[in-house]
């Protein structure tokens, strides 16, 4: 059998970026956030908090700031924040001399 190699895809070109804060303290790990989360930027952590639930936590690389992650949280502990994308012009790019 041949060896399958896969490699990952490259980020997505997005003109929004998101960033996502929790209250890892008030979160009760119910991980309606993680369902809702198309671009699966939310997982549960293997932490606990100091009331002893397993917390959500976001990775705000994969994040589109859709919002869908606050609106289904039901103890109002997500705040997304979102902002536009600098273009990068090909007369921005730097060409190191090798």
């Amino acid at each position: 059998m041949e060896e399958v190699v896969i490699t990952p895809a490259p980020p997505k070109q997005r003109k929004v970026k998101g960033r996502v804060e929790i209250d890892t303290q008030r979160c009760k790990g119910c991980e309606l956030c993680t369902i809702e989360c198309k671009e699966h930027a939310l997982t549960l952590s293997d932490l606990i908090n100091n009331n002893g639930y397993r917390y959500v936590v976001a990775n705000n690389d994969l994040c589109n700031g859709c919002v869908n992650c606050a609106l289904v949280c039901p103890d109002a502990v997500i705040t997304v924040y979102r902002t536009r994308v600098k273009k990068v012009v090909k007369s921005d790019l730097v060409i190191p001399n090798i």
